[in-house]
């Protein structure tokens, strides 16, 4: 194996397939539906974490930012994730609630890529998400210190520690900064890779209270 980057890169194999075949004459109105049916399919197939997505937001200077979460849910062509409201991310949202979500299942080749506004849910929704995590995930959320300089490992583990006592002492506390997100699409773009290169590309937009399909060039 090279040390070179360039060659060991060269060396990996991409969009080898075979892929799923996509019927373009059946094409739903709504980009939710299709969306639905791909994930199904990836449910299907055994894609790993299939509702991982990558998040993109714009920081105050103006750098996009990217980190991969978990689609919680979709309706019709609005889709959902969660976050601290004081985190990064969330920072950046209150700032700019334009996103972009961007969904890839190498085994199947194919790419989700959905653009347009995040918008909080309110107090409600965000206390029901977060007493739907799991306790372990509740603690860590409830440190409130995401993307703060970690000094020592001790400092991490006492302070879910505390948490961890919160909780017990009552299980329905609810971290009162985690909020839910939905974003609403404005455009969503479906990708079916080809080994080829001759990718597949049906992209949704929505104009004047209705949605637009067009197909583009690879």
């Amino acid at each position: 194996m090279s040390d070179k980057p360039e060659e060991l890169l060269h060396q990996l194999k991409s969009l080898s397939g075979p892929f799923p075949a996509w019927n373009l004459e059946q094409l739903p109105n709504r980009p939710g539906e299709l969306f639905l049916d791909w994930l199904k399919l990836a449910v299907e197939n055994n894609v790993k974490e299939p509702h991982a997505m990558t998040l993109s937001t714009v920081d105050q200077h103006g750098y996009p930012d990217a980190r991969v979460l978990i689609l919680k849910n979709i309706i019709q062509d609005t889709f959902y994730f969660a976050s601290s409201s004081t985190s990064r991310k969330g920072q950046q949202l209150n700032d700019n609630p334009k996103v972009a979500l961007t969904l890839y299942w190498p085994s199947l080749g194919r790419q989700i890529r959905i653009r347009g506004t995040a918008q909080d849910q309110g107090d409600e929704a965000g206390v029901a998400d977060f007493r739907k995590r799991k306790p372990g995930a509740r603690a860590v959320a409830m440190t409130q210190r995401q993307s703060e300089i970690l000094a020592n490992e001790h400092d991490l583990n006492r302070s879910i520690e505390l948490q961890e006592k919160v909780l017990q002492d009552n299980p329905d506390f609810a971290e009162p900064h985690w909020r839910l997100y939905a974003v609403h699409a404005q455009e969503v773009e479906f990708w079916q890779g080809d080994p080829d290169r001759k990718h597949i590309r049906v992209q949704y937009t929505y104009q004047d209270e209705q949605w637009r399909k067009n197909r583009l060039w690879p």
